[in-house]
């Protein structure tokens, strides 16, 4: 009996190791970013030379699970849009055994604010942005070692408050409706309820434009599930255009509300409008909507369609993330017989963009339709008949031209030849307006004015100088033939580019070391050959010129807090 008892217990005693042995584990865990926010739809990958090909991805609550895994050694690897890649090495897993592994997402700000990266690292490491709000565009890489924003837009910052200030001067090109010639730009960010925030920023001119104003009030909420609602009311006063015309200023009130949502992971919408209400000669309403909707096909591949009712911010074409205090275009305003009117368009596109190593390829089809089409031009006029808007500033005026219809196509190439050193290419054809006859006089040139189809080629470098930390972005759009507006006007991608030769600088500035002041300085130069410039014949007899871009030269200084 006892014999029995004894065979028994060393046969269990030889198995149970056995069976224990093949016993599959679980590795579960939780993706947050610095903030604690949860981050759905993180992917998960396992690897390891026991591993299969496994990848997952986080729920609502930021949770992942993987079981059935082999006993052995593995690394996590965890990747999500707009964060660095995040491992997780040497996990070992023993038979039967249950790990949890949680993980904390950091942007490139917070990764830098943390410490400067140095050598060369992994190439998924180099990570492509694929976002395309109304004015943040599609394909455009994040600029590292960027050290004014991380200080101004740095995510996890332990400040509850956060300040800039800058001062600008110089000659705007963008007509009326631009900045002054002088002012002063502010932002003071305050951090509520955790993870919220509430935003006042403005502009305020003093030079020859003085009474010039914009006041910008915001909020923004982080939902739970990483999704970011706020609303902006923002208010706008321009001083009268040509004190002999006996004009009012302008003045406009615009109320912006956008949000964002997913949809099974690989469905991402992003929606808003702004409803703006103009007081120039009396009153006049927009609503502007906007939105995009992002398919992911594959981590590398992204299908977008996109909606838009207003052009781009013209600072995003060299500074890429807007500038100091940057608060957007206003409305588009020009007259014509001294009745006022405002530029209304509709641009939808679909794109298809995809990375290829280092690589971002982006081809897209687009549909215009813009009325009242507010050009540019130079040269000093008198009171223009009521067919132009002077502004004192910059040396430029608005000229109301035609209606504008036309479609197109786009194909960008974006390289990152260098951690500090990016390379875009860009070429679209569609249609622009031109003059039909030369030699015109100013009051005709509307009529004459026709869409003709275009081709334009952009080609676009920017990059750091490790020493002294300077950002620098040169580039130059080229146009076979002559035009009065540029091809793809709403172009919002990396692509994006003022027309011609331009040059844009920020270069970090020593601080105080005893305060938690950032302070750089800025140089925005734009058409330095003063090229496209089309001349017609101004009512008073001197000739004057429309453009797509008129040369100027702005500079200043930033503080940040």
């Amino acid at each position: 009996m006892f014999q029995k008892l004894g065979f028994l217990a060393l046969v269990t005693a030889l198995t149970l190791p056995a069976a224990a042995v093949d016993k599959p584990g679980s590795i579960s865990g939780y993706v947050r970013n610095v903030g604690g926010i949860p981050q759905m739809g993180a992917m998960v990958e396992v690897l390891g030379a026991a591993a299969r090909d496994l990848k997952v991805f986080t729920d609502e609550r930021g949770h992942y699970a993987i079981s059935d895994l082999i006993p052995g050694t593995y690394t996590l690897k965890v990747t999500a849009p707009s964060f660095l890649p995040a491992l997780r090495e040497k996990i070992g897993l023993h038979p039967g055994s249950a790990i949890t592994v949680n993980v904390t997402l950091n942007t490139l700000f917070e990764a830098m604010a943390i410490a400067p990266v140095q050598g060369k690292g992994d190439d998924d490491e180099w990570k492509w942005t694929l976002r395309s709000m109304t004015n943040r565009p599609i394909l455009r890489v994040l600029n590292e070692n960027d050290p004014m924003t991380v200080a101004m837009k740095g995510e996890g910052s332990s400040h509850d408050l956060r300040a800039s200030l800058s001062f600008v001067a110089g000659g705007p090109s963008e007509g009326y409706n631009g900045v002054s010639d002088m002012s002063t730009g502010f932002s003071v960010e305050q951090r509520v309820f955790a993870e919220d925030s509430v935003t006042l920023a403005g502009n305020v001119g003093y030079g020859q434009g003085a009474g010039s104003a914009i006041l910008r009030s915001s909020y923004k909420h982080k939902s739970p599930n990483g999704s970011e609602p706020s609303v902006a009311l923002t208010m706008r006063r321009l001083a009268p255009p040509d004190g002999g015309l006996h004009m009012q200023g302008l003045q406009a009130l615009g109320l912006t509300t956008q949000d964002e949502m997913t949809v099974s992971d690989v469905l991402e919408l992003k929606f808003g409008s702004e409803l703006q209400t103009v007081q120039f000669m009396g009153r006049f309403t927009a609503f502007r909507p906007f939105g995009t909707a992002d398919l992911h096909l594959s981590p590398n591949t992204v299908v977008e369609y996109r909606y838009a009712s207003s052009r781009p911010s013209s600072t995003m074409a060299n500074d890429g993330e807007g500038g100091v205090t940057d608060l957007g275009d206003g409305p588009r305003v020009s007259i014509a017989s001294f009745a006022p009117a405002l530029e209304r368009a509709h641009h939808q596109e679909i794109s298809v963009s995809r990375r290829i190593g280092k690589t971002n390829v982006q081809a897209a089809y687009f549909s215009d339709q813009v009325t009242n089409t507010v050009l540019t031009g130079v040269g000093a006029v008198g009171a223009g008949g009521g067919e132009l808007l002077p502004d004192v500033d910059s040396g430029t005026f608005s000229y109301q031209g035609q209606n504008l219809n036309t479609n197109g196509m786009r194909l960008v190439v974006q390289r990152k030849l260098a951690s500090d050193l990016t390379a875009t290419l860009d070429y679209a054809y569609g249609g622009v307006l031109d003059l039909s006859k030369p030699d015109v006089e100013l009051h005709d040139a509307r009529e004459s004015l026709t869409a003709v189809r275009r081709h334009a080629v952009a080609a676009k470098v920017s990059g750091h100088i490790p020493g002294c930390k300077t950002h620098w972005t040169t580039s130059y759009r080229w146009m076979n033939g002559r035009g009065l507006t540029p091809v793809d006007m709403f172009n919002a991608s990396a692509g994006q580019s003022d027309p011609y030769l331009n040059v844009f600088l920020r270069q970090p500035l020593p601080g105080f070391g005893f305060l938690p002041i950032h302070m750089e300085a800025m140089l925005d130069l734009r058409n330095l050959l003063a090229q496209g410039y089309v001349p017609v014949m101004g009512q008073d007899g001197r000739t004057v010129y429309l453009v797509q871009s008129a040369r100027s030269v702005r500079g200043g200084v930033a503080f940040t807090f």
